[in-house]
């Protein structure tokens, strides 16, 4: 079994060399005449460059590197290591695609299957929200966040990426907090809230502290997957006591994949890497939201999860008015996740979910966004505030 790899040199780099450098000084180096017995061994850990080719328009180069699957570990820390680990302070490159075999690394646990049978929501897109403000909250106030939005038929809210085990709302009371609200929705309704606890801490405690959680009640754990590291993430799938979705946050890709010329694209990030280290959704931004992002990359990510079972959550900037493009570019496989476009909801939380499910009908039956044609209500504020997509 091998691992393609697609790096694309700027104009001005011999992509035939550096990809050559990249073969050989990212797998076995070179070796003299000391190491001849051992030649047919070595040369099995060679990578191969596959093909090169430029682009006449950009001229921008593309380079494509077979590795041997024999020289990492199936996981991705070893990967990036082999792939792109020293080359990544040399001359400008950078990696836009990889492919792996399907049994590399880890498959989600739950995935789009286990979170919709756990929510018993099949036919529809979920809607996610964010606890907001993000800091500064403490438990019993995001107890009774979650109370409004729940109880106003929410599927799954999450902590902010930045909320941590703060002094101001522990972790632990956080959870405890909002699982009585958990426990009271269910008692009333039927229905099941999934609460993305945010799980955080030094590499000795975080799978502990998750498995506390899980103990403690926790039916969802959201991590920073980027600064945490992707292997935190697959202990995390791999642990049978986590028995629970895990939500990837994107926090710090933007480091990794903004630059042009230097890094990962986002498609491979947030995309392969992602559905390879066990997420079971990932979070990452809309092109039609609050920050920049290529609706290529976003098509790709979202193709890459799905091929994996993997939940695709478009984020930043999801508003009610958003609804129809957002189910033109994703059908009804898709969790919308937004912070501000339900919690600043004029009349408030509760109102700004009932705004979502009312533009999932008004998709449904194929009715037009524009305010005048909307009757007062929830959508209709939520229109008149943050405008609409079609």
């Amino acid at each position: 079994m091998t691992i393609e790899v697609d790096y694309r040199f700027p104009a001005g780099v011999d992509p035939h060399k550096q990809a050559k450098v990249i073969a050989v000084g990212q797998t076995v180096g070179t070796w003299d005449a000391r190491f001849a017995h051992r030649e047919a061994a070595l040369r099995s850990h060679l990578a191969e460059v596959v093909s090169v080719q430029t682009e006449t328009k950009t001229g921008h180069s593309i380079a494509t590197i077979r590795f041997p699957e024999a020289n990492v570990e199936n996981d991705i820390s070893s990967l990036l290591t082999m792939i792109f680990g020293k080359y990544s302070m040399a001359d400008a490159a950078k990696v836009i695609a990889v492919r792996l075999p399907e049994t590399y690394g880890q498959s989600p646990k739950v995935g789009i299957t286990g979170i919709r049978e756990r929510l018993g929501v099949f036919d529809r897109p979920l809607i996610m929200a964010i606890f907001k403000p993000a800091l500064g909250l403490c438990a019993s106030d995001h107890a009774a966040i979650l109370s409004e939005v729940a109880h106003a038929g929410l599927d799954i809210i999450k902590d902010d990426e930045i909320l941590g085990d703060l002094d101001i709302a522990p972790t632990l009371e956080r959870l405890q907090a909002c699982r009585q609200v958990i426990e009271e929705v269910k008692q009333k309704t039927g229905r099941t809230v999934l609460y993305a606890t945010n799980v955080t801490g030094t590499a000795d405690k975080l799978i502990e502290k998750a498995r506390l959680l899980v103990r403690e009640g926790a039916n969802a754990l959201l991590l920073n997957v980027l600064t945490y590291g992707f292997s935190v993430l697959s202990a995390l799938a791999n642990d049978s006591e986590i028995n629970v979705p895990i939500f990837a946050h994107p926090a710090f890709a933007g480091a990794m994949c903004a630059a042009p010329d230097y890094g990962m694209t986002y498609s491979v990030v947030l995309g392969t890497l992602m559905a390879h280290a066990g997420a079971d959704a990932v979070l990452y931004p809309a092109h039609y939201g609050s920050l920049p992002f290529d609706p290529t990359e976003e098509a790709q990510i979202r193709d890459i999860l799905r091929s994996r079972g993997v939940f695709p959550v478009p984020s930043a900037g999801i508003h009610p008015g958003i609804v129809p493009k957002a189910l033109a570019d994703y059908g009804q496989e898709v969790i919308l996740n937004a912070g501000t476009g339900i919690m600043d909801h004029p009349d408030g939380a509760a109102a700004g979910v009932q705004a979502f499910f009312e533009a999932l009908e008004r998709v449904a039956q194929n009715q037009s966004f524009a305010p005048e044609s909307l009757t007062p209500g929830s959508l209709r504020r939520a229109v008149e505030k943050w405008g609409f997509q079609s």
